[in-house]
């Protein structure tokens, strides 16, 4: 047996129940974690590897030698159309999903995710011509939307609470190793005929390993109840259900008497909250009471991190690197792979940190960053062009503080603040304004940057930034180690 596969930990747990609140022990192996976060995870991954693999494969696509095409000649408005079309298919993913995350699950929206992600990255890559090509795209785009919605609501609903914050944040880290892959893959096949349908072929594969991964996974104790109190199903099944699904997980025997005791006490609380109305709510919950407050937190989160200008900093990263005189700035692939590697090595920081420090406190340290490295973004365009290292230490920063703050954050505060009841719709509507907020500054970035210019642009993006600093300060409260029963009740209450 390998060493990980022994190591257990005792964590205390509080646990609320009618008669109020006591400590047990909730003790997991870390072998029984790994699979339930990995599978679903590798959604975030296939998410990251569309960004890397995308911008090799439109040079590619384009190449009179390289294509492998006759319809290599793309026109503006089609090659748009390619690089955005998994944009557009993500953002319908989590406009259907809102209706369907409940009925659904958790797990069968990731073996959905799963199947489009294999289709998508195979009819791309089999492509004849440019419409079966933007078919794919869209397909593999519809994966997106329901992996990035489905994959923190399993892990966050299924992990104990005291690495909750590890693993959400941890999924980033996948988006992020995702976005190297694609680089890598681009740069070793950005040489060979029909490259490009190596790059977004080499998708499917991963796909089937996350189908198949995740078909192997008990589905979540928690969607098991809420099915069961919306009068779905058998309470009485459903919660045995739940109990083995949760046994699974922490790696006990199955039926213990600790499972079924935390499966009570969850069912317990869930009841409290739906209160004598137990049927399934409506699609407009979502926008009153505690369900509003918990889409204000996270929806403004996530909000706030695409138009802090995200896009807008990479874009000139390249140009800054090279006024700065650094060769690779020649070479925007290897440019690419150096800040990739470099968010890689701060997101890292936030995963060690997110469940020691807290959510908030990464959050205003970066934000604070961000903030710092946006005026000066501003200054060197305005006047301190003769100073290149300010504009690369800048950048630097700007990456880094993202990557503590943002980056993982939005996404962990995002799965873990909504009530269960209105979850599944929530997540959604979160996922929906990321990735609107995200074609809204992609598609608006060109026209401000011609009528502001890039010294007011960043200033722009700097004032939005201390916007959202205040946002953070006054409405996002601190989750550190709480149970999704325990954030339910004592903040959005």
């Amino acid at each position: 047996m390998p060493l990980i596969s022994s190591r257990k930990f005792n964590l205390k747990v509080r646990a609320s129940s009618a008669a109020g609140e006591e400590a047990y022990q909730d003790e997991f192996s870390w072998s029984s974690v790994i699979l339930p976060f990995l599978f679903p995870a590798l959604g975030g991954l296939l998410f990251g590897y569309d960004i890397g693999a995308t911008s090799g494969a439109t040079l590619s696509l384009q190449s009179p030698e390289l294509s492998g095409t006759t319809w290599f000649n793309l026109s503006a408005v089609q090659l748009g159309l390619v690089v955005s079309g998994s944009l557009y298919g993500a953002l319908f993913g989590s406009i259907l999903v809102y209706p369907i995350a409940d009925f659904l699950g958790r797990k069968r929206e990731l073996l959905v995710a799963a199947l489009l992600y294999f289709l998508g990255g195979s009819i791309t890559s089999y492509a004849p011509d440019l419409n079966i090509l933007l078919i794919g795209r869209v397909l593999y785009g519809l994966g997106i939307g329901l992996a990035m919605h489905g994959a923190p609501l399993y892990i966050a609903e299924t992990c104990p609470s005291q690495i909750r914050g590890t693993l959400v944040s941890l999924k980033e880290l996948f988006i992020v190793l995702g976005i190297l892959l694609g680089y890598f893959v681009g740069s070793f096949q950005i040489d060979a005929v029909g490259g490009w349908r190596y790059m977004f072929g080499f998708s499917a594969p991963v796909a089937l390993l996350m189908g198949l991964g995740v078909w192997g996974l008990p589905p979540s104790p928690r969607w098991l109840l809420l099915r069961a109190v919306q009068g779905k199903a058998s309470l009485q099944e459903y919660k045995e259900k739940a109990v083995v699904a949760l046994s699974k997980l922490r790696g006990r025997p199955a039926g213990d008497k600790v499972s079924e005791k935390q499966i009570e006490d969850t069912l317990v609380s869930l009841k409290s909250a739906y209160g004598s109305d137990q049927e399934e709510g409506s699609v407009f919950e979502v926008f009153q009471g505690p369900s509003l407050k918990a889409f204000v937190i996270g929806g403004g989160l996530v909000l706030f991190q695409q138009i802090t200008g995200q896009p807008s900093v990479l874009y000139y990263a390249g140009q800054i690197l090279q006024t700065a005189g650094f060769s690779a700035a020649a070479d925007a692939t290897r440019v690419s792979v150096v800040i990739g590697v470099f968010k890689l090595l701060m997101t890292s920081v936030a995963i060690l940190k997110v469940d020691d420090l807290g959510r908030k406190p990464l959050l205003i340290g970066g934000i604070s960053g961000i903030t710092v490295s946006l005026l000066l973004l501003s200054a060197y365009y305005k006047f301190l062009g003769g100073f290149p290292l300010v504009a690369v230490g800048a950048l630097l920063l700007y990456v880094g503080c993202y990557q503590i703050s943002f980056g993982p954050i939005s996404w962990l505060m995002v799965s873990e603040i909504f009530p269960l009841r209105t979850r599944g719709k929530g997540i959604s509507l979160a996922v929906l304004t990321n990735f609107g907020s995200n074609a809204l500054v992609t598609f608006a970035f060109s026209p401000l940057k011609e009528l502001l210019g890039a010294e007011n642009l960043f200033l722009l993006f700097g004032a939005i930034a201390l916007l959202s600093l205040a946002f953070v300060l006054l409405y996002v409260p601190e989750t550190k180690g709480l149970s999704l029963e325990e954030i339910e009740n004592k903040i959005l209450k």
